[in-house]
């Protein structure tokens, strides 16, 4: 996000009218809303705010066009309330302005992504390795890039925000899977979900993974979805499974294996 309002502040220097002025201000409110609506906080509002402010000192000093432009978002982000009510009909906006039914399978995908975030968070209370925490968190960053590229506007070609996974975080990952597989005793059986606490949380989010993952593909049979999106919520759910193994091997619980009925 920050990205995107700096790119608009550096062109702040090139503006002549205070029209232009105020619609750059605009373009810039229109943004935050939206992404308002995604699940941004205000703190991260307002590090925007700082960003511009730290990257446009000089401007600051020499264009009041500027400075205007700036007040007129301060006011928006620092005196305007939480709340919008922009929603109350069950309509949100996507980033980029469009606006739909929060039951849209698009509002679900990326819905989904931010209630698995939520039980990432929950996992993260419990860890005690640094190292799995460290993942986690880089994790829970990454869930907010694949959730601000699925909430965007793909009929929308001036959005200039650009979210989303790569390759290594796919393979970070892989590496992390690899590492706790070689800890934990080959898998030799279907094992039931449960064990402690934080273990059973594991398992929680690995389903909610897989959840994520189908509405996505829904979501794909009717729009272009990056396909790196699609590999890394498939991995992160193999990542779930072998860290609650983990997690039940350091607390040395047994794992039950699953009997077939008869």
């Amino acid at each position: 996000m920050n990205y995107y309002v700096v790119e608009i502040a550096v062109n702040f220097e090139d503006l002549k009218v205070w029209q232009e002025a105020r619609d750059i201000a605009k373009e810039v409110y229109f943004f935050i809303r939206d992404i308002r609506d995604y699940g941004y906080n205000t703190q991260i509002q307002r590090t925007s705010v700082s960003v511009i402010i730290c990257f446009n000192h000089y401007f600051l000093l020499k264009s009041f066009i500027f400075i205007y432009t700036c007040f007129y978002i301060y006011f928006i982000l620092f005196i305007m309330k939480i709340y919008t009510k922009t929603g109350d009909k069950g309509m949100t906006s996507l980033i980029g302005g469009k606006r739909v039914p929060k039951n849209s399978v698009r509002l679900e995908s990326y819905g989904t992504v931010d209630e698995l975030n939520s039980y990432l968070g929950l996992i993260r209370s419990f860890v005690k390795n640094r190292q799995v925490e460290n993942e986690l968190v880089e994790i829970q960053s990454r869930l907010f890039d694949v959730g601000g590229s699925l909430a965007a506007d793909p009929e929308n070609e001036q959005v200039k925000i650009k979210l989303g996974v790569n390759d290594g975080d796919i393979q970070l990952l892989e590496r992390a899977i690899d590492r706790m597989d070689a800890e934990v005793p080959p898998m030799k059986y279907f094992v039931l979900p449960g064990g402690n606490q934080e273990v059973s949380f594991c398992h929680v989010a690995r389903t909610v993974c897989r959840r994520a993952e189908r509405r996505i593909l829904d979501l794909a049979g009717e729009a272009e979805v990056d396909e790196s999106v699609l590999k890394y919520i498939n991995r992160l759910s193999d990542y779930l499974f072998v860290l609650s193994r983990k997690m039940a091997h350091d607390a040395g619980i047994e794992e039950h294996k699953w009997v077939p009925g008869d």
